[in-house]
């Protein structure tokens, strides 16, 4: 029996559960608590590629919701239009700041956002923000209010809980 994660607990089968961060899965790994919990001998990845997998599997939950988003109309891409949509009568629900922006740029963005009341995150790359798009890389998006702000929340958030950085 192979161990496989599953992040929207859709999978069919018996599961077992373990925190969604990189210590507890550790953990769970080194002590064998699957072999506890399936009452059987199961064979897991190497802590550190199971770990990379679920990582993976996080980034492209939210690269997914990005490309969602885009495809419905709901992103507006760039640091000056992301910050003139945080400034406007409608503004957006969520603003997705990239990790490697510039920290004057990044700041302006953020302080922007927090001054109008707008929920931001910091995650992935300025490439992968861009690459999402179909676009040059990008130093920030703000997606319009509606069902993808709580769902990008939420997968940005387990993501950063997952990596360790909350």
């Amino acid at each position: 029996m192979e161990i496989l994660p599953d992040l929207e607990n859709r999978l069919p089968g018996r599961g077992a559960y373990t925190c969604i961060d990189r210590r507890c899965l550790t953990s769970a790994i080194a002590q064998r608590q699957f072999k506890r919990a399936f009452k059987h001998d199961v064979t897991v990845m190497p802590a550190e590629q199971f770990i990379e997998y679920i990582r993976l599997l996080l980034h492209d939950r939210i690269i997914g919701l990005i490309g969602l988003a885009n495809k419905a109309g709901s992103i507006t891409a760039g640091s000056s239009m992301v910050i003139d949509a945080a400034r406007a009568k409608k503004k957006p629900g969520l603003v997705i700041v990239a990790e490697d922006v510039s920290e004057a740029i990044g700041d302006k963005i953020i302080q922007t956002a927090t001054v109008h009341q707008i929920s931001h995150r910091t995650v992935l790359s300025k490439d992968d923000l861009g690459l999402i798009l179909g676009k040059a890389p990008r130093s920030a998006i703000a997606v319009a209010s509606g069902g993808f702000v709580a769902q990008l929340e939420k997968a940005i958030d387990r993501y950063t809980n997952f990596l360790g950085e909350v």
